[in-house]
């Protein structure tokens, strides 16, 4: 799918990947660039626009498996189940390493 399946901030991050397989959606986001932080307080444009932030405490990359339903709109034809929580997660500090673990669920999940 186009777009990242989890995280508020998904659309700015530069790595996605989301798949349906087998009744989940597989999300992986990572290298999270926002155009605006938070310093002392007010909001400003960042000055580093190569620096990427955590999407999560201790890692660059994610990826989160949630149960889907089909979604009857939109661009996707399935979504995650409201106000479910990840089936599965898994961290990662490098893109390899995010395509990878992403493949892995993939595997995972799709043998279920």
């Amino acid at each position: 799918m186009p777009h990242a399946g989890h995280f508020i901030c998904g659309h700015m991050c530069r790595f996605r990947m989301n798949t349906h397989v087998n009744g989940c959606i597989v999300s992986t986001v990572g290298e999270y660039a926002p155009s605006h932080v938070l310093e002392r307080g007010e909001m400003r444009l960042r000055r580093d626009g190569d620096a990427v932030e955590e999407v999560g405490a201790g890692r660059l990359y994610e990826t989160m498996v949630f149960p889907a339903v089909p979604s009857g709109e939109g661009c996707c034809p399935f979504v995650a189940v409201p106000d479910a929580g990840p089936l599965d997660v898994a961290a990662y500090n490098d893109a390899v390493a995010a395509f990878a673990g992403h493949m892995v669920m993939l595997d995972k999940w799709g043998s279920r």
